[in-house]
């Protein structure tokens, strides 16, 4: 029956890895946790369920730009009856699509809209057959942190005719999931967890004295080197920059960061799925359901946070099974960069004075947990609540760090953080004798120099004028 309905519903004669197990776990009404790698189908999962209980499916996703990809992606699959709750609508489309949640099939929310007492009370009158979590590992790495209200999932999922729940993730640790399934209150839920190792991905690191020698890197092979590709960089200014720079090379790149509007992020990436912009300069805001199956490259020109975070975002590369290259960028003031990243956390000082009221000159981020804490704990409580935080940050900070500077194989190492374990594969990072070269197609106007491309660039702005 099931591949008959695959077949129907999507042209697949048969199901990847996990999703049949995760849809038979569903049909029969049992919570599910689910890690599932990047590009092996997990929306697939929610999909076919909802089409199969023939009732309406709420999907709580972290990301605006990753709820408005989902939905153009069912719309093109043929769901008519699919939106987002979010702020790509009008205060009068917002109203209507309100006024008709029931006629709707797939709603896609994010946490915090389900603390709309309105909203959250009117989703709850619905006969959901099932609610998914989407990207769920962000219940752990980001509720604890700036998303408080990721935490507060725990109580709007408490009652009485609460359909089944999948919680989908391509990465997490023990830790993770233990956090996952506590916060969902689905401590007996039934789990698959799959291998995340993507071989196809092979795995570069580069070591610099200064920023600059890694900016001077990356033009150069940017500028000599055909993508597609994403480079992530830490902080707004940084990719508005890098990509000032490769526009002098005559690349079609574009930057994408969450200081631009919502119409701007959505026009970039459908640009970059349409192959109209070949390299994207991004924050960890970009790729979330981008959907792109020969992404070629992945480049950070700083270390993600957390290994977690770096496993998600050089997940979005070969998608088509097809060879990719993830290379990171290193400098011994980037660790010091990360320390920092993962140092805030709000103090015992910080805590006492919030709770006794007295004004405190902190973080955004830390506002919103110590507001968080300050409603569902006692002092003491929240007190300890921050140091345990402060010591889980601390391993994250030590694991990422490792991995930078580690001599032994850079799969083995970011393997062993998940607690998995990797078979041996030739070359299968610089670590392991791995050629970056054999990785790379080489652009065809590499004989001209830069000087030529940027006096070509200045008469293309002079005409314009």
């Amino acid at each position: 029956m099931l591949e008959r309905a695959l077949q129907h519903y999507f042209g697949f004669s048969s199901f990847r890895p996990g999703q049949e197990e995760v849809i038979r776990a569903l049909l029969a009404n049992e919570d599910v946790v689910a890690l599932l790698p990047t590009g092996t189908g997990k929306s697939l999962c929610y999909q076919l369920t909802g089409r199969l209980k023939e009732a309406p499916v709420l999907i709580i996703s972290p990301l605006l730009s990753l709820m408005q990809d989902q939905v153009n992606q069912m719309k093109k699959l043929g769901f008519k009856r699919v939106v987002a709750l979010n702020s790509f609508l009008t205060r009068e489309q917002f109203t209507e699509v309100l006024a008709n949640l029931a006629h709707y099939d797939y709603i896609f929310v994010s946490p915090e809209m389900l603390q709309n007492v309105n909203i959250g009370r009117r989703l709850k009158q619905l006969p959901f057959g099932l609610i998914v979590v989407d990207e769920a590992h962000c219940i752990s790495e980001w509720g604890h942190d700036f998303r408080p209200d990721y935490l507060r999932l725990n109580t709007w999922l408490k009652y009485d005719s609460r359909p089944p729940i999948v919680a989908l993730t391509a990465t997490a640790t023990s830790k993770v999931l233990a956090d996952i399934k506590d916060v969902l209150c689905i401590k007996e839920a039934s789990m698959y967890l799959a291998p995340i190792d993507r071989k196809e991905i092979r795995l570069a690191r580069q070591w610099f004295t200064t920023a600059q020698e890694k900016v001077n890197w990356i033009e150069e092979y940017v500028s000599t080197t055909l993508g597609p590709g994403i480079i992530y960089t830490s902080s707004r200014k940084k990719t508005e920059q890098l990509t000032a720079q490769l526009r002098k090379w005559r690349i079609k790149v574009a930057a994408y960061h969450g200081g631009m509007t919502n119409e701007d992020r959505q026009l970039i990436q459908e640009q970059f799925l349409a192959a109209e912009l070949e390299w994207i300069v991004a924050t960890s805001a970009f790729g979330m359901g981008v959907h792109k199956n020969n992404i070629r490259h992945v480049i950070h020109e700083t270390m993600s946070p957390t290994l977690s975070g770096y496993m998600q975002e050089i997940g979005r590369a070969a998608r088509d099974g097809q060879d990719a290259l993830a290379t990171v960028l290193c400098t011994e003031q980037d660790k010091e960069v990360l320390q920092f990243l993962h140092d805030t956390v709000p103090t015992e000082e910080m805590v006492r004075a919030y709770y006794a009221h007295v004004s405190l000159a902190i973080s955004d981020s830390n506002a919103e947990l110590l507001k968080y804490l300050y409603a569902n704990y006692e002092l003491s409580q929240a007190i300890v609540y921050c140091q345990t935080l402060k010591v889980e940050k601390n391993k994250a900070f030590q694991a990422t760090k490792n991995y930078m500077e580690t001599s032994k194989c850079l799969r083995a190492t970011l393997l062993q953080y998940f607690e998995q374990a990797t078979v041996p594969q030739q070359a299968c990072c610089t670590q392991c004798g791995l050629n970056v070269e054999d990785y790379k197609e080489v652009r065809k106007f590499t004989n001209l120099s830069k000087q030529s491309l940027d006096w070509a660039l200045r008469l293309q702005q002079m005409l314009l004028k």
